[in-house]
């Protein structure tokens, strides 16, 4: 073998390597340079293989001071304190079920408001319980007025009739009782005098019998001597030393004159409501002027 031979083998051969290490170092440099003569298919396929599984966790980032803006997990933080003070305190979980959704999704659920209680149902009285008494209605008050009035006639033998002050004594006691007996008084207006009522107490007084008693009585009584009733009837009351006070009183005493006069259940408007009155003096042949006759009766005015 010559030596020559050998040293141009030995050349080429070494020619030849060099030339191949030249090529690989080549292409390794094109894989990492930004756009250096690298197949775009097999970056591709370099990048494809080396990307973690979706199954797989991410590693951590290393976050440089340099990176303008929040980073994803700061920016995450941010949004749950934004949401979070749109939340009452009355409304935070109080679990960490929120917190744990928060991390994993990015968002935060709020809690929905529990369900107002019913309200509670009437509780019954206790046994034995007294039920409130139901007060009294209020009973009417005390009314003052002057009744019209009464003429102070004189029958033709001399009897004296009806005066003002009779009609007004009457008419003050008769609301007094209606008043203390839970009855609503009647306007003064409304005693009447009446001259019907009068004339048969009249006819009644000029009975010349010494007996008060003969002609006493309602329509249908008889006089002593025969003369035929005149006028009006009503309730009657008499006796001596009578005024319009007590004849008032003796009326609501008696309850048929009561129910008649007074009228306890009258539930009507006692505006329209006149009590007609009439009284006569002594009487012949020799009764005194205290001795007296009276006659009254409800009707509408």
């Amino acid at each position: 073998m010559r030596p020559g031979g050998l040293t141009m083998r030995t050349t080429t051969t070494l020619t030849t390597l060099a030339a191949a290490l030249l090529v690989a170092a080549t292409v390794s440099t094109g894989a990492l340079a930004s756009g250096g003569g690298v197949d775009p298919a097999a970056s591709t396929s370099a990048l494809a293989h080396e990307a973690p599984s979706a199954s797989a966790p991410l590693a951590p980032q290393q976050t440089s001071d340099t990176i303008d803006g929040p980073t994803p997990q700061a920016t995450h933080l941010e949004s749950t304190a934004t949401t979070e003070t749109d939340v009452s305190e009355t409304e935070r979980p109080a679990t960490s079920a929120a917190a744990t959704e928060a991390s994993t999704t990015g968002t935060v659920s709020r809690p929905q408001p529990s369900t107002p209680a019913a309200p509670l149902a009437a509780q019954p009285a206790p046994f034995g319980s007294a039920s409130p008494t139901p007060s009294a209605p209020a009973c009417a008050t005390a009314i003052t007025g002057t009744t019209p009035g009464a003429p102070s006639r004189t029958s033709p033998l001399g009897v004296a009739g009806t005066t003002s002050a009779d009609l007004q004594l009457f008419a003050v006691t008769y609301n007094a009782i209606r008043v203390a007996n839970c009855l609503a008084p009647l306007p003064f207006a409304n005693f009447r005098y009446d001259s019907c009522m009068e004339d048969r107490l009249f006819w009644m007084a000029e009975d010349p019998s010494t007996d008060p008693m003969s002609a006493w009585g309602h329509i249908g009584s008889q006089r002593s001597d025969g003369v035929p009733s005149v006028g009006c009837d009503g309730n009657l009351a008499g006796g001596l030393s009578n005024d319009g006070a007590i004849v008032a009183q003796k009326w609501w005493d008696s309850t048929g004159h009561r129910t008649s006069l007074y009228k306890p259940t009258f539930a009507g408007n006692t505006a329209r409501v006149c009590i007609m009155f009439a009284m006569t003096h002594g009487g012949v042949p020799d009764e005194p002027y205290s001795f007296t006759r009276s006659a009254a009766r409800w009707v509408d005015c």
